[in-house]
């Protein structure tokens, strides 16, 4: 089969496509002949992991290690990326009991990645659900991680119909993710992006929108129940005037600082930090489908790249041109 191959870490460059052995599924796992994926957050990061500094990595020094322990430290052990997936189950295992061959499935694979390539196995019990019936092959290959992730997260909060909630980073995968579902929650929801994406943002049910790069939405006087910040771009001590009594500041992504924070929150003051991170085997994609096929979470897809095209798909969302999702397309989609 093909797929996009990297042996070393480094620029978009690394990535070749390549001709590799198609896997075979074990007595528990599925086949699946993958039609489209996505360049998200994880697939940048995993690209270039040994020049990712301490400084630059988004989670606490004490997780970088095995982080290394999992990707590699010289040179990557998981050498095809992608971890969002669309596609059709070719072959399933003697045990599998969820599936059938030619069922139409989505999925999201986390650090095993695998899904840059024409073919990939997952397990029955790993999160893959029957794709959205009105949802295409490439739409819902760009959902699985940000929603995901942002239900997770919200429900720390735990977010309740009737509050205000400011989304900080809204215009990424997580965050387009948590507008739509914060809307969906019945949350009035202001999300905060550069000038470019502030169109999508609006446009996928956000009430306000604070362009970053003109103003500064912990000087605007507002307060929110809810700040959310999607890449710990704000701080706990900028955002707490900003909060209401009792108000809530997640981060989906943070350091030792901020969790010393969540603790020491958790015992004084009425405002309170939540550090949390979302479980790669949720169980949450098939009420993620029921909420697509309701209308509540869209895709919004900026650009499409065959796989060939890998490395300029990583380039281009490298260089932050991206408004939007980013999909590669494995195969020709199917109606």
């Amino acid at each position: 089969m093909k797929a996009i191959v990297y042996t070393e870490y480094g620029p978009p460059d690394v990535l070749q496509l390549k001709e590799v052995a198609k896997p075979a599924p074990k007595d528990n796992e599925i086949l699946i002949r993958n039609y489209a994926t996505s360049v998200n957050y994880g697939d940048m990061v995993a690209r270039k992991f040994s020049k990712i500094s301490p400084q630059e990595f988004n989670m606490p020094l004490p997780f970088l290690i095995p982080a290394r322990m999992v990707f590699g430290f010289r040179k990557p052990k998981k050498q095809i990326l992608g971890s969002e997936f669309a596609g059709e189950i070719e072959t399933i295992g003697k045990d599998v009991k969820r599936f059938s061959v030619g069922d139409q499935v989505f999925g999201y694979s986390g650090q095993s990645m695998g899904a840059d390539a024409e073919y990939l196995c997952m397990p029955e019990d790993g999160e893959v659900a029957i794709k959205p019936t009105n949802m295409s092959y490439e739409e819902a290959a760009v959902v699985p991680y940000g929603a995901i992730t942002a239900l997770n997260l919200l429900r720390k909060a735990p977010i309740q119909s009737g509050q205000k909630v400011l989304i900080n980073g809204a215009s990424g995968s997580i965050g387009l993710a948590a507008v739509q579902l914060a809307k969906h929650y019945g949350a009035d929801v202001t999300g905060v992006c550069s000038t470019p994406r502030m169109d999508l943002v609006k446009s996928l049910g956000a009430d306000k929108v604070i362009d970053y790069t003109k103003e500064d939405f912990t000087q605007s006087g507002e307060t929110y129940d809810l700040i959310f910040d999607i890449l710990g771009r704000s701080s706990f001590s900028r955002c707490k005037r900003s909060l209401k009594p009792n108000g809530r500041y997640l981060l989906a992504s943070f350091k030792m600082k901020q969790f010393g924070q969540m603790v020491w929150t958790s015992m004084v003051g009425s405002k309170k930090v939540i550090c949390a991170l979302a479980p790669e085997k949720s169980g949450d994609l098939p009420h993620i489908k029921e909420l697509i096929e309701a209308g509540k979470i869209k895709a919004a897809i900026d650009k499409r790249f065959p796989l060939a095209q890998a490395a300029e798909a990583h380039r281009y969302v490298e260089k932050g041109y991206k408004k939007g999702h980013i999909v590669i397309t494995v195969k020709e989609i199917k109606s």
